[in-house]
């Protein structure tokens, strides 16, 4: 993908409804052409919830659409926070998410 997104997938919302729902954080590209989004596929019930692309398809690196991620857990409460960072380090989107067990109970 050569634009910066975050979208969460939701069963009640899915095609597919056996799985717990989930979220992707998409950050690119970080030295190409930047363009997208296309449609998402309705499978697993996608939700746009961030999304930063250009207004023109092959927008070169100088054009200020490059993007990367960061994760960081922190260790005491197990929270996940995804941030998502312009080329320069400015953050464009954040989300914080809580840890909880899988469905057999295990935290893996």
């Amino acid at each position: 993908m050569h634009y910066c997104a975050a979208h969460f997938y939701d069963p009640r919302k899915a095609q597919f409804q056996d799985f717990d729902p989930f979220w992707e954080f998409v950050a690119g590209p970080l030295h190409a052409g930047s363009f997208g989004p296309n449609l998402l596929d309705n499978t697993f019930g996608p939700q746009v919830v961030f999304q930063k692309a250009p207004p023109a398809a092959n927008t070169p690196p100088s054009g200020g659409f490059q993007f990367f991620g960061q994760i960081d857990i922190d260790p005491h409460s197990k929270q996940l926070t995804a941030s998502l960072k312009d080329i320069d380090g400015a953050m464009v989107f954040t989300k914080r998410l809580d840890a909880r067990p899988a469905r057999d109970g295990r935290w893996d």
